[in-house]
């Protein structure tokens, strides 16, 4: 084996993605990152996400040799999320311990909360606020980012070559990548907890009944994915591969391990990189409300979009909006769920986490982004100005929020801002439904006989 041979080694690719998380595993467990300025952490943290985003990429698809591709997928897109986990049950911890339930922050104002010292009580009702501002950002990055940027590069990529998912259409803007059906159960399951999302605000605040159906509706959906065959998939290449060709008991142990430690790494790392940009941006006088809620979220929400540009760069589109899906259906099912029972340890005892109105209309504004995302992606295709107008409609909202906070004259306070862009958001999504309810029959017709498939 020649010299260039060796470095096309599949495990030359391996030993760079670890290479470029050694770094930060040194300093973290030296102490030394305790010691970093804020822009040395942002470059070796997020050095680190992205050289587990590729081992995670690699862990998923070898995975997919023994067992079925949809529950490789779920499990890569929940591990890819654990930072956001971690960011939200920080924040609930912290307002769960220092008292912050629904009576004790009535007594405050906005204001109040909002300028709130360290330690107080009404700081606990902030970071309470903080928790809701954290999911509801990173959901919709998800989709005002993700699913539009995914496609929109699929489409890029499909003039370099072949992917099946691509169709070229003539008009403007026509073109599109059609889902595979098997994806239908994701759809629905997200369309379940979108529904149910709408409701969330109307009882003050996350309680048991929201964890009960929110979680409960992700365990279903692992069930029926876990009963699913072993399905023949498409031969992979590269590092997958190689991992592939071991045998199983190899195979199995080197999955765990690609799983494992990039898991660990990104839930160490990804916490201290958003909180790096955090410091960074308020030394140029950008609001820490406006930083949790965006860039601490796009922070953490980027091992994900790294894995599925991965997969997409690839030729799998499928299996990256697989996962795109995955992780939205997680976030919003797992990550709402299970805020209120770390709020609760945290508390010494059950109580619901509580948020103001605001947070109220960002939930509201998250689930009606999400109605709409489900609605364009109900016929299992998206188009360039479907992508296009997702993308859109996410970044001049934030933009608007972004010069109100500044004192920009516009006349809408923020909480009518978000209102009147769910509005927006639930119009057009009940427009396509009414005009795709045919899709809508054949998608829950296919889901109907994928439940019926797995309690056989």
């Amino acid at each position: 084996m020649g010299f260039t041979d060796r470095f096309r080694h599949p495990l030359i690719p391996v030993l760079l993605a670890v290479g470029l998380t050694l770094p930060w595993v040194v300093a973290d467990l030296s102490g030394a990152a305790d010691g970093f300025s804020e822009g040395t952490t942002v470059v070796v943290a997020g050095l680190a996400v992205l050289g587990a985003s590729f081992l995670l990429a690699w862990g998923a698809e070898t995975a997919e040799k023994d067992v079925p591709r949809a529950f490789a997928i779920a499990v890569l897109a929940v591990l890819a999320v654990a930072p956001e986990y971690a960011v939200d049950a920080l924040y609930a911890w912290q307002a769960g311990s220092g008292g912050a339930t629904a009576e004790a922050c009535a007594q405050f104002t906005a204001a109040q909360i909002e300028n709130a010292a360290d330690g107080t009580l009404a700081n606990a009702c902030h970071n309470a606020n903080l928790a809701v501002a954290n999911m509801t950002g990173a959901n919709r990055i998800l989709i005002g980012l993700g699913w539009s940027g995914i496609a929109m590069f699929t489409l890029f990529r499909a003039g370099r070559g072949e992917d099946p998912a691509v169709e070229s259409r003539t008009g403007a803007l026509a073109s599109r990548v059609n889902l595979d059906p098997s994806i239908s159960t994701e759809i629905a399951f997200l369309l379940f907890a979108t529904v149910w999302a709408f409701f969330v605000p109307l009882g003050g605040g996350i309680d048991a009944l929201d964890m009960a159906v929110l979680v409960g509706l992700y365990v279903v959906y692992i069930g029926i994915i876990l009963r699913g065959d072993v399905e023949d998939h498409d031969e992979q290449v590269g590092v997958p591969a190689y991992f592939q060709a071991k045998a199983r008991s190899v195979r199995i142990p080197i999955v765990l391990a690609l799983f494992a430690f990039s898991g660990i790494l990104i839930f160490t790392a990804v916490e201290p990189f958003a909180h790096g940009l955090e410091s960074l941006g308020q030394e140029f006088g950008v609001p820490s409300f406006f930083m949790i809620q965006w860039v601490a979220p796009l922070a953490s929400e980027s091992p994900e979009l790294i894995v599925v540009a991965y997969l997409v760069n690839k030729a799998r589109s499928t299996a990256g909006f697989n996962a795109l899906i995955s992780s939205k259906l997680n976030q919003w099912t797992l990550l709402i769920g299970t805020l209120v029972v770390v709020f609760s340890i945290a508390a010494g005892g059950y109580e619901h986490l509580p948020f103001d109105p605001r947070q109220s209309a960002e939930i509201w504004i998250t689930a009606a982004q999400s109605l709409f995302a489900l609605a364009v992606l109900v016929d299992l295709n998206i188009s360039v100005r479907e992508a296009i107008l997702l993308l859109v409609l996410f970044v001049s909202q934030v933009v608007l929020e972004f010069l109100i906070i500044r004192g920009v004259a516009i006349p809408l306070t923020s909480h009518e801002l978000l209102l009147g862009y769910t509005v927006v958001y639930v119009a057009a999504a009940l427009g396509l439904f009414v005009r795709r309810r045919h899709s809508v029959r054949l998608l829950f017709g296919r889901v109907t006989e994928t439940v019926r498939s797995a309690l056989r």
